[in-house]
């Protein structure tokens, strides 16, 4: 994937979810918990396959991404071993790929939930509040 790619990734959500929600959609938290949701629901489609949402792991992944580094700032930021991930301006790094993919693996009842993350990312990572 290319920033470009994510770019892309995220005006697609932006376009094709926004109408969806009933919430005002944008990069925040609100619209977190609205995808959170929705990755529910895909969950809970007949032939719903964990194994092959890639194409929506890049989507929603790079959303979420979006609404990280638009509440804390900071950078996207790629490495061999872990993929892209965001970089927050004290240097910790939060990876929403990988969320999003264990949330449409275990659902947020198998306790995997973008919303979670996202407030523990903002409020811990991003505050430096982990072992002051």
């Amino acid at each position: 994937m290319s920033m470009e790619k994510i770019e892309a990734n995220v005006a697609f959500a932006m376009e094709r979810l926004g109408p969806l929600s009933d919430v005002p959609f944008g990069l925040n938290e609100e619209s977190v918990a609205w995808v959170e949701g929705f990755i529910d629901r895909q969950r809970e489609r007949p032939g719903f396959d964990p194994d092959n949402v890639e194409g929506l792991t890049g989507v929603l992944g790079s959303f979420l991404g979006a609404c990280l580094l638009e509440a804390a700032g900071g950078a996207w930021h790629y490495s061999d071993e872990n993929g892209w991930g965001v970089r927050f301006p004290n240097g910790c790094l939060a990876y929403p790929f990988a969320k999003v993919r264990k949330q449409l693996r275990n659902g947020t009842e198998g306790g995997d939930s973008i919303s979670s993350f996202y407030r523990i990312a903002i409020d811990m990572v991003a505050g430096d509040k982990l072992g002051g």
